[in-house]
């Protein structure tokens, strides 16, 4: 919110001090007391050289097509000027840039100084400016830069030899507020008055425009209707006008340095009221209107709301409308339909002002993408007693600067609610949460500076809440009025009383960085990916197979409207970042929350997940002799895999192939278990979705943690040495070709006994010697008994029962 200074001090009861400093030290007690500050300066930029001069004489460049010689005059000495300007002419009063003058330029955002120059052999002592030439922005102008230079109006009152810039209001001290949700009433002139009056002690005197009415009656021209409890309150004048053109300088310049572009007279005058009181109010040529009565309803089947040459289609049964019987006026509190605005052919203005439902403002704002200074407003809470006397001032504004007459009375639908607010609160509570000592009178100082009105009895104020004031709700509010007042730096500081104890992280929160130093130790880097994408990537390495999605009703972006269900698939996606930059290898793991649907009434499911990935080499080739470039593969990943799982403390680990999820590859996928508790997968991701994304080959796992942190119990697990010796056993099968390792390894140690420490797998072979059908494994059996010696027997008698089991089982031959 741009605040102009000077227009505050209109309703003062004393002026704020315009100096630069006390400019610069209202704006860091604004800090301290209220909120954030943006900037702090005016519109002129530094510049100077710019006065007011008269057009005297207007000739034709001998040597140009386009350039005029101009004679001007600054109320002292005519100056000769050279400029292209295409709407020169005499008797105009422009600005000139002298000689000397320090223009800014908005590409460079710096001061140029103009000199005196030769253009096409003829001397130009100046140069005269368009409004953009001088710093003020595209947007606020009132006039494109290819119309020409700015003229001001007989009746702007000025003389040559006046400051331009001040002319303009581009000195005028300017605070541009970064204000929270909560503070609504800051959106205006008004707000910031009460605000700074309640920072410096002054008073605000608020008074209503004198407003004239005519004989005729408002209703006999218009009637309003609410439907569906759309609005709280709707009201409605109606102006009959003379003069419509173009608004005096003083509003101009007012609401130009407040960021608004002048239109006419009955837009400015309505931009006018918003920006003073916070309550935006719509301007309609009633004469275009197709019906006179008007209704503030849900939009109906292929209505639309027409924008210059566009046509953006509403959402029937939940865009709130302004309609005059069927034809669309406006998408209430949001934008209206471009094709009834006032022109300079409009006899009769209608101004309308509504309290609307801020949740549909803002729902229609965001989804059509038509956010506006009044939806700005609506949306946070617009002052509910304000509405129709901002409408009666606006009215009356409107009339004095065209000369036209107000119908009388307002129409009104609404207006039923009961505005009355009471918050109770003791100076003794307030002393024990600022930890002040402040007596009632000076609470009650607080409040008469803040301008609520209060009852005091005994130490207990009843606060009568003013309706510009939607942020006071609770007695905490109160307090946190008075300690802003009083001052956060005068606040007395304290020792937090009570005992203290030593920190330290739970089990889980142990087992969480574990596992991230555990990956890193296994080569792979952290990433964090956002935790909003497409419903396809949402689910496209699910663990828990296919679920309902839960989607944003406002996301920032089309790519990220739905909330992750695994953490893939923004791996793949910092995969294809990278690998569009040419980085060959790639280890990336993430450690994050992931969001399973539940019944619509509920919160999702958020769960733990660990997902990781790598692309490219696990060692490089290099100058050594015998050192060769070694890509992931399947096995890797498992074993770095297997390897996290042993350290972290999860046993009875076991793989079996696997098919799911689909977008990893059917026969390099394997899903990994616990017992019989499922954990996750690894594997290669599919070719055809690498191929599609136009990534290499990419070998990945996502596991389920909080699965993981359930299983891994112990903290820190210690066994002792042993000082006798193993015995190993080689072990050579014949099975079927089919039957997968795992299963023979699973049979050996469920056969082995109590001594049985290690089974080790060390050789397949299918080649000479062996059925087409058949395939030899090759296992190393390592014996210990931690407590005694191993004697051959009991290992001779173990050894045995395996093989009895093996061939039973799997109809295996021993070799």
């Amino acid at each position: 919110m741009k605040t102009n200074l000077k227009w505050v001090n209109q309703y003062l009861n004393e002026p704020l001090p315009l100096t630069e400093q006390a400019v610069l030290d209202l704006a860091n007690q604004v800090e301290k007391t209220s909120v954030e500050l943006e900037s702090v300066g005016n519109g002129a930029h530094g510049q100077s050289g710019l006065v007011v001069v008269r057009v005297k004489t207007v000739e034709d460049h001998p040597d140009s097509d386009h350039l005029h010689i101009v004679q001007v005059n600054d109320g002292q000495a005519d100056i000769q000027v050279v400029t292209g300007a295409p709407n020169v002419a005499v008797g105009q009063l422009v600005i000139l840039a002298r000689v000397g003058a320090k223009i800014y330029n908005q590409e460079s955002q710096s001061l140029q100084t103009l000199a005196a120059v030769k253009l096409r052999g003829v001397d130009s002592a100046g140069m005269l400016v368009a409004l953009q030439e001088i710093g003020v922005p595209d947007q606020v102008c009132p006039h494109e830069l290819a119309a020409g230079i700015h003229v001001f109006a007989e009746q702007d009152e000025l003389q040559p030899g006046d400051d331009a810039l001040a002319a303009l209001g581009l000195l005028d001290p300017i605070v541009d507020t970064d204000l929270t949700p909560n503070r609504a009433d800051l959106l205006s002139i008004r707000g910031m008055a009460y605000e700074l009056a309640a920072m410096t002690g002054r008073k605000v005197h608020w008074q209503k425009q004198a407003l004239v009415e005519s004989a005729a009656a408002t209703d006999q021209v218009i009637s309003l209707t609410i439907e569906h409890g759309l609005a709280t309150g709707l009201a409605a004048r109606v102006v009959e006008q003379k003069q419509i053109g173009e608004s005096p300088r003083w509003l101009q310049a007012l609401l130009m340095t407040a960021g608004y572009q002048p239109v006419n007279r009955a837009v400015d005058a309505a931009h006018y009221e918003m920006i003073k009181s916070g309550q935006p109010i719509a301007a309609y040529d009633l004469d275009q209107l197709a019906s006179q009565e008007l209704t503030v309803r849900l939009a109906r089947e292929k209505e639309v709301l027409v924008q210059g040459q566009e046509q953006i289609e509403l959402r029937a049964g939940q865009d709130m409308v302004l309609a005059a019987g069927d034809q669309v006026v406006a998408l209430a509190g949001v934008a209206s339909d471009s094709q009834l605005a006032v022109t300079k052919e409009t006899k009769r203005v209608l101004l309308i002002a509504g309290q609307y439902q801020p949740t549909k403002v803002r729902q229609a704002a965001r989804q059509l993408n038509l956010s506006s200074e009044a939806s700005f407003r609506f949306e946070r809470g617009i002052d509910l007693g304000m509405t129709q006397p901002a409408l009666d001032d606006a009215a009356a504004l409107l009339a004095s600067l065209t000369a036209g007459q107000v119908l009388a009375g307002q129409v009104t639908a609404g207006f039923d609610q009961t505005l009355a607010r009471t918050i109770p609160i003791t100076t003794a509570r307030i002393n024990q949460i600022l930890g002040t000592a402040l007596s009632d009178q000076e609470v009650a100082t607080f409040f008469d500076r803040l301008a609520l009105p209060y009852d005091l009895a005994d130490g207990q104020f009843t606060v009568h809440v003013p309706s510009r004031r939607n942020d006071l709700a609770i007695p905490a509010d109160l307090i946190e009025e008075v300690g802003r007042l009083y001052g956060y730096d005068n606040l007395p500081t304290a020792l937090i009383d009570g005992q203290s104890t030593a920190g330290d992280l739970t089990l889980r929160q142990k087992k969480i960085r574990a596992s991230r130093a555990l990956l890193e130790s296994l080569g792979f880097n952290q990433a964090i990916s956002y935790a909003l994408t497409t419903p396809e990537k949402a689910v496209r390495f699910n663990l828990a197979g296919s679920q309902p999605v839960v989607t944003l009703d406002y996301p920032m972006s089309s790519d990220k409207t739905t909330a992750r269900q695994n953490l893939l698939s923004g791996l793949l996606d910092d995969v294809a970042y990278n690998a569009a930059r040419s980085v060959a290898t790639i280890a990336l793991y993430e450690q994050g929350r992931v969001f399973l649907s539940r019944d619509q009434d509920q919160q999702p499911e958020e769960r733990e997940h660990l997902a990781g990935i790598y692309v490219g080499q696990i060692s490089e080739s290099t100058w050594q002799a015998g050192q060769k470039d070694r890509p992931m593969d399947f096995f890797a990943m498992k074993g770095r895999v297997e390897t996290y799982l042993a350290e972290i403390g999860v046993t009875d680990v076991t793989f079996e192939a696997s098919q799911s999820p689909a977008a990893m590859h059917p026969g390099q996928n394997a899903a990994i278990y616990a017992g019989g508790t499922y954990l996750g997968y690894v594997g290669q991701v599919h070719p055809a979705l690498l191929a599609k994304e136009k990534l290499p080959t990419v070998f990945a796992f996502e596991l389920d943690l909080e699965s993981i942190l359930t299983l891994a119990k112990r903290d820190h697990h210690y066994q002792p040495v042993t000082r006798y010796p193993k015995i190993t056993r080689d072990l050579a099968v014949l099975v079927d070709a089919a039957l997968p390792e795992q299963t023979v390894a699973e049979k050996i140690w469920a056969e082995g006994g109590p001594y049985l420490q290690a089974v080790t797998f060390f050789d397949l072979y299918t080649g000479q010697g062996t059925a087409e059908n058949k395939k030899s494994l090759a296992y190393q059996l390592t014996y210990q008994n931690p407590a005694d010696t191993l004697v051959e027997a009991e290992v001779t008698a173990d050894f045995d029962q395996i093989c009895m089991a093996l061939t039973a089982a799997f109809d295996a031959e021993i070799r």
